[in-house]
């Protein structure tokens, strides 16, 4: 991905999937909570640190390193299906969404006049 990622096109799009990740991983909490007896301390810091951190950088899709953030992110999401298992799945999918939205942002990069 370019460095210039607030000329990226798919900005909106990483900014949607950042925006919903943060709704699935903090509806993690109870679920964690109720149905797999995870200390709600425990869920509480992960999984709502997690959500905030999707928000925040969501916020800061302009600065050069937010897209490389944003997968680590990802990669920290997939980990929670080792407190919550059903994350494994929608972290791969949002992983999915992820990835896609770089291709895209690269495709339209190269779509755009210079």
């Amino acid at each position: 991905m370019s460095s210039d990622t607030a000329g990226n096109p798919a900005r909106r799009l990483f900014a949607t999937v950042l925006g919903c990740e943060a709704i699935v991983i903090a509806l993690a909490i109870p679920v964690a909570v109720a149905v797999l007896k995870v200390d709600g301390a425990t869920a509480g810091a992960v999984c709502g640190s997690l959500a905030a951190a999707c928000l925040v950088l969501a916020g800061l899709l302009r600065r050069p390193w937010a897209i490389p953030a944003g997968t680590g992110l990802q990669v920290l999401i997939i980990a929670t299906g080792f407190m919550v298992p059903a994350m494994f799945f929608l972290g791969a999918v949002f992983g999915a969404l992820w990835g896609t939205a770089i291709w895209l942002g690269r495709k339209a990069m190269s779509a755009q006049p210079r």
